[in-house]
């Protein structure tokens, strides 16, 4: 006798690789050519593949399954996931100026997760808020090409900043692969 189960099936739109998100040919990250030339232009490509796959991880959800928990008592969600990262990119910022701090996006501490609701209204805040952020931090960054340049009151180095926030998207993309396979069945880089 077969038992009933609420856990998705897996499953994978790739039809040449099937361990793929997608195949090569769909997918936004493939790059036809060489490769980035230099240091800066390999991090902002790892950098932008990186929000890439986040996006793609969220992409055909609705409100609801972007808001669902993983485990209790956890509150992480991928649209915490988008929330945390709009406010870790606006946090970024603070470390390379001189002058007063942002303040939170999302207010007290943990209220990127602790606020991500089922309401569409919030998803739309949330890319509208991560594709901002992205951008200014971009923007800040884009007048310091020198990697050993140091700014900030703590003299990072920008080379330190772009290599941590790859690290920060990539670990979020490990938990969205997990978190999306329990939504739905989909799986794949």
């Amino acid at each position: 006798m077969s038992r009933m189960s609420d856990q998705p099936a897996r499953w994978t739109q790739a039809t040449v690789y099937p361990d793929m998100w997608a195949d090569p040919d769909d997918d936004p990250r493939s790059k036809e050519g060489t490769s980035p030339e230099g240091e800066l232009a390999t991090l902002a490509e790892y950098l932008t593949d990186y929000r890439l796959t986040l996006r793609m991880k969220c992409d055909g959800l609705d409100a609801e399954q972007l808001a669902r928990r993983s485990v209790p008592p956890s509150t992480l969600s991928l649209l915490g996931l988008l929330r945390h990262l709009a406010e870790v990119e606006r946090d970024w910022r603070n470390w390379i100026t001189d002058g007063e701090p942002l303040p939170k996006l999302y207010g007290k501490r943990d209220a990127d997760f602790d606020g991500a609701v089922a309401e569409q209204a919030v998803v739309d805040a949330a890319y509208a808020d991560l594709e901002r952020e992205q951008a200014a931090t971009d923007a800040a960054l884009a007048g310091h090409p020198d990697l050993g340049e140091r700014l900030g009151k703590d003299k990072i180095s920008v080379r330190e900043l772009l290599v941590h926030r790859i690290e920060e998207y990539a670990r979020h993309c490990g938990q969205a692969d997990l978190l999306r396979e329990c939504i739905d069945g989909r799986v794949g880089q």
